[in-house]
């Protein structure tokens, strides 16, 4: 039997982090299982690929939530990245931290040294910024390479000029002192390719002897030796596999996501009794905070067609789309080269206390109805909005013991009614935003919801049509001190009431944050690093007072 000094299941953002920063030292092995492929398939490089790898089963694992009281009867669209990357190598690229706010609440719910100041030395070690930032909040010298759209087109400088006229400032860095403001987005984009958690951090540490990385490893269970994890059971190539059995001598870490970490604890009797003898699951460790708390921003769109000038819907056809592609294969360069949303927005609902609570974002391009990622054939522009930290929670379930059906996923999205306060607010600074002055000559009508979804029944009834996940689920494994009965791992990230047992990835999250979640990811690997092998962790930072820019 092969033993390790640590197993790690995931090959994805946290997976990827934690595996270069634990093969640092030489004398330590580590065995990374990933149930999908290595990062072969060339659309994953490309940044304009995402609509591809959107929907491509062989790295996605393509799954979909359970119909809930505000998504319409929809089976909302779930993807997750599956291949050396994870989620980092499917994802729009965008590098969104989230607010000092987001952490200091972790600190608050009893979370040691999780606090902003405590977690921004992490973010820093890790990210290589290339552009404007102050040094108090940016980092130099990391493997993730962290740049700012260069592309620019008149509809984008319009929604800015716009944003400005409604009294919401330019921010030159949402990352830095402040989030709220307008801005073009920052992006895990260089030079035209993808940087994934992959090509910044696993690949180098593939090259180290100490590192062994198992594609089409599909993880079906944890082994304990009583409380103690002692190592895990795969499917080698997936259902009818051979199964093998890895030893971990120090510790097994689970870094499989938001969906199939708190998963692969129910299929291994750690989870809520009666969920799990409801399935014939021997229960090995009560847990009942396992699956539950799942978050996540649900966002309607807000569409306008366009007059007097070409949108990216136009430029992905024909002889178009050929110029584009040379443009990308010899310079790196174009709409090949761009995140799907261009610009973001962060600002005030007027129904909360909390700093900026809503996130909006732009593109001058449009999608099919039902039809993520896939642009529609006449010009148009987008403006999404969602609630940053919304207070409506669902779960991840087993259905089965079968390891290798998909888990239930429900988020119960709009739950709460202050979550459907703030989403109407966004819905209608959506719609002020398009219809701004600076936009007036690009501006033909409003597509959706359209001008006949006036009162916030209205506006809800459009968002339940329409609406879809940003695609960044977390809270599911939460952190927390265990006389919390809803919490899964302490501040250590270890499984309460089990020994050699991590998680370490989003599930971990207390609460959601007001960002896109592959940064702040990555974040939680690299601190967890530092924890699981003893050092001391990075010297708290010394963050200035600032002022929050004025309300409208």
């Amino acid at each position: 039997m092969e033993i390790f000094d640590y197993v790690i299941v995931g090959a994805g953002s946290a997976g990827s982090v934690l595996t270069h920063r634990l093969s640092q030292n030489s004398s330590t092995t580590i065995c990374v299982l990933e149930a999908g492929p290595s990062d072969w398939y060339p659309y994953i490089h490309l940044p304009a690929g995402f609509i591809k790898t959107f929907y491509e089963p062989t790295v996605n694992w393509c799954y979909s939530q359970d119909p809930g009281a505000w998504t319409g009867g929809r089976r909302i669209y779930a993807p997750r990245g599956k291949t050396l990357g994870g989620s980092s190598s499917i994802n729009g690229h965008i590098y969104n931290r989230g607010q000092r706010q987001d952490f200091d609440t972790w600190a608050q719910f009893g979370n040691r040294g999780w606090g902003y100041a405590d977690v921004l030395p992490y973010f820093k070690r890790l990210e290589r910024r290339i552009g404007d930032g102050d040094e108090v909040y940016r980092g130099r010298d990391g493997s993730l390479v962290v740049t700012d759209i260069s592309w620019r087109h008149p509809l984008c400088e319009a929604f800015i000029a716009g944003a400005m006229e409604l009294g919401i400032p330019r921010n030159a860095d949402y990352n830095g002192t402040v989030q709220e403001g307008v801005a073009y987005a920052q992006t895990t984009i260089h030079k035209g390719r993808r940087v994934s958690a992959a090509t910044a951090f696993l690949r180098p540490a593939m090259k180290r002897p100490n590192v062994e990385v198992r594609t089409h490893a599909h993880t079906t269970s944890i082994v304990f030796d009583g409380r103690k994890a002692i190592g895990v059971r795969y499917a080698k190539g997936g259902r009818g596999g051979a199964t093998v059995e890895v030893r971990a001598r120090r510790e097994v870490i689970l870094a499989a996501g938001a969906y199939n970490s708190p998963q692969l604890l129910q299929l291994s009797g750690v989870g809520s009794p009666s969920l799990l003898q409801s399935l014939g699951i021997p229960v090995h460790h009560a847990l009942a905070g396992v699956g539950e708390g799942l978050q996540d921003h649900y966002a309607p769109r807000t569409v306008a067609r366009v007059k007097n000038i070409k949108t990216i819907n136009e430029r992905v056809r024909g002889l178009e789309l050929a110029l584009e592609a040379i443009k990308w294969g010899f310079a790196r360069r174009g709409i090949l080269s761009l995140s799907p949303t261009l610009v973001y927005c962060f600002w005030h609902s007027g129904e909360t206390a909390e700093s900026s609570d809503l996130q909006l974002t732009f593109t001058p391009a449009s999608y099919k109805e039902g039809e993520q990622g896939k642009l529609e054939d006449d010009p148009g522009m987008t403006v999404a909005c969602w609630q940053q930290r919304p207070e409506s929670r669902g779960y991840v379930r087993c259905r089965s013991s079968d390891p290798f059906e998909p888990p239930s996923i429900q988020t119960n999205y709009l739950a709460e009614e202050i979550d459907r306060r703030v989403l109407v607010a966004g819905m209608r600074l959506a719609r002020r935003l398009l219809a701004s002055a600076p936009l007036a000559p690009y501006y033909a009508y409003e597509d959706f919801p359209g001008p006949q979804a006036q009162t916030p029944d209205e506006l809800l009834a459009a968002a339940s049509k329409r609406a879809q996940t940003t695609f960044h689920p977390g809270c599911t494994c939460r952190m927390g001190p265990p006389s919390d009965p809803t919490t899964v791992v302490d501040d250590q990230l270890k499984v309460h009431g089990l020994e050699a047992l991590r998680v370490v990835d989003a599930s971990i999250m207390p609460r959601m944050i007001s960002a896109n979640l592959n940064a702040s990811t990555m974040m939680i690997a690299d601190k967890a690093s530092d924890l699981i092998t003893g050092q001391q962790p990075l010297p708290s930072a010394i963050v200035p007072d600032f002022m929050e820019a004025p309300r409208v």
